[in-house]
């Protein structure tokens, strides 16, 4: 009798996807890697076995923008399913508030949202400190929160200059004195 098993799922050194698989009949057994070399799109653009989606391009450039340049005061990230990409459903002018932006969050559905907290510190200087918040609100589906949560490395990876992450059930979970507290 035959026996064929998926023995794991994993990448090289050049980040290439790899299978190992083992086959056995009878007493002959036989080990195989198998490499892909021929990767249908950009390799950047595979996401691996455990970060989930991954950000598509304009995501990471207008979080650098709202970064470097300062002309959001947030960002609304959706995953696209048929996509298989994180991309930027909202962005918010600097004027905006905190109840702005607490607002264009969904009730029922999850989303990634980055937010640049402008505060002064006890000395009297002005700081900025940019959060990275996972919504995950208990009223939303099963299926939307673990694909959330399978992503949320893999974006956050892509996200150079976070300064704090909350993961966020409720709104008081993310209130905002949650970020005060957390920026001193």
């Amino acid at each position: 009798m035959c026996h064929f098993h998926f023995v794991k799922y994993f990448t090289i050194s050049n980040s290439l996807p790899c299978l190992a698989l083992h086959f056995s009949h009878s007493s002959v057994s036989f080990f195989f890697n198998l490499n892909f070399t021929k990767l249908p799109c950009r390799l950047q653009d595979w996401p691996n076995a455990t970060s989930g989606m991954c950000a598509a391009g304009h995501a990471k450039d207008t979080f650098l923008e709202q970064k470097r340049k300062k002309i959001y005061r947030y960002l609304v990230f959706r995953i696209d399913e048929k996509k298989r990409k994180v991309v930027v459903e909202k962005t918010g002018d600097p004027a905006e508030t905190y109840d702005d932006f607490t607002a264009s969050l969904p009730e029922n559905d999850c989303r990634y949202a980055v937010y640049d907290f402008d505060f002064v510190t006890s000395d009297n200087c002005q700081k900025s400190k940019i959060f990275f918040i996972a919504w995950s609100p208990s009223s939303s589906r099963i299926r939307s929160k673990v694909l959330y949560a399978t992503s949320k490395h893999g974006l956050r990876e892509e996200l150079d200059g976070i300064h704090y992450e909350i993961q966020a059930t409720d709104p008081t979970e993310m209130d905002l004195e949650v970020l005060k507290d957390r920026a001193n």
